[in-house]
């Protein structure tokens, strides 16, 4: 049987691998712990979940709009502008079924076979692939630890040919944890700018940042890059949503009315009453999300502490998310290597950089109880002094 071509140069996914070894051996009662979440572990507040339950109850099954109720679209427009000084009119905002799904919207709506994508690494798992679905090549820019994982204006530049259509920017970064200053971006932008360069920023860890550091939406910095951007963000990682799958872009009007009409093609809209959902997390009570970005923060200090007092490995200290990406070369290994001896050997699951595109690297999340990071550092501290 014959597949097409785009479905048969799709890589399989590592972090799934991984994740379906280490609940094989929890399965058969063996203690792991996993340091692969990619999802907070806390639930969805209640008063989002009520939205919900009451949009059920109240018969709100149906269809909505393709590109999401207008109201939540309005919720949004108003969060963009508040939180983001960015002013975009409902009609420029596209809800779809998880930010993924807006990533691979924009992709869609944006590239043509030949054209040229530059992706930083590390990156997230998922963006050369659905460059490759869309046609065009992933051209991925080396970052290094010296630069905090983050790509310099001139990598960028050098990386460039007469074929670039789009720059994927992801701060805070998965699975790095970087976060870009506006200084930074504004260099990046500088550069895209002067070519028409589109710019897909993907800001769905943008409510966890700490130690005071502010995160900068990338079409905020000037008229240009605005009208260069497109803005993808969504409800998983700040509202502990993961499984309700709502994300949405923010972008001109004509690449918002193209993703509009492919969504319309294909998915056609996210669930109904998800959407009410959405709509109680933007407007209603914000503590939940403090309180949750707190615990993670004191994870993250834990984590952190613990891997810079274990000898032959480095980090850089991540400013957001709730990923740590350990520079393990210095162990000789491979990091698939290294993850599959690590699970085998001492029962933690990590996922290993190849993943994302550095084979020098494997992430461990914080996005678990501190009891499970405590005996997992235990494990992972043990193990690295073995080799």
């Amino acid at each position: 049987m014959e597949i097409s071509e785009r479905a048969a140069q799709l890589t399989p996914s590592l972090t799934l691998s991984i994740d379906s070894k280490a609940k094989a051996m929890k399965a058969e009662g063996l203690d792991v712990c996993g340091f692969g979440a990619g999802e907070p572990d806390f639930d969805t507040p209640e008063h989002i979940k009520d939205a919900a339950i009451a949009a059920l109850q109240g018969g709100f099954t149906k269809y909505t709009p393709s590109a999401g109720l207008p109201e939540l679209r309005q919720a949004i427009a108003d969060k963009l502008q508040a939180d983001n000084d960015l002013t975009y009119k409902p009609g420029q905002i596209v809800v779809s079924s998880g930010a993924k799904h807006s990533c691979y919207n924009a992709i869609l709506a944006t590239c043509q076979d030949g054209d040229e994508v530059v992706i930083p690494s590390p990156y997230w798992v998922s963006y050369p692939d659905m460059v490759r679905l869309a046609g065009a090549e992933p051209v991925v820019v080396q970052t290094t630890e010296r630069n905090a994982w983050k790509m310099r204006a001139e990598d960028f530049e050098k990386a460039m040919t007469p074929r670039t259509k789009m720059l994927i920017l992801n701060s805070p970064n998965n699975p790095s944890g970087a976060v870009y200053t506006r200084d930074e971006l504004a260099a990046i932008i500088e550069v895209a700018a002067a070519e028409d360069i589109y710019i897909l920023s993907d800001e769905i860890y943008e409510k966890l940042v700490y130690d005071g550091v502010q995160h900068t939406s990338v079409a905020s910095i000037s008229k240009e890059a605005y009208d260069l951007t497109i803005t993808v963000n969504g409800f998983s990682k700040a509202y502990a949503m993961t499984g309700w799958r709502l994300g949405y872009l923010a972008a001109p009007e004509a690449i918002a009315k193209a993703v509009d009409s492919i969504q319309s093609h294909s998915t056609s809209h996210p669930v109904s009453f998800a959407q009410r959902g959405a709509i109680a997390a933007l407007k209603g009570d914000q503590q939940p999300l403090a309180d949750m970005r707190d615990e993670f923060a004191m994870r993250r200090n834990y984590m952190y502490d613990r891997i810079t007092k274990i000898p032959n490995i480095t980090a850089v200290r991540p400013d957001g998310a709730f990923y740590v990406l350990v520079n393990i070369s210095q162990l000789g290994l491979s990091s698939q290597n290294f993850a599959d001896r690590l699970l085998s050997k001492a029962n933690v699951a990590v996922i290993p950089g190849a993943a994302f595109g550095d084979d020098r690297t494997v992430r461990l999340s914080y996005a678990t109880s501190i009891d499970i990071i405590k005996k997992g550092m235990d494990r992972f501290q043990d193990f690295c002094r073995t080799l």
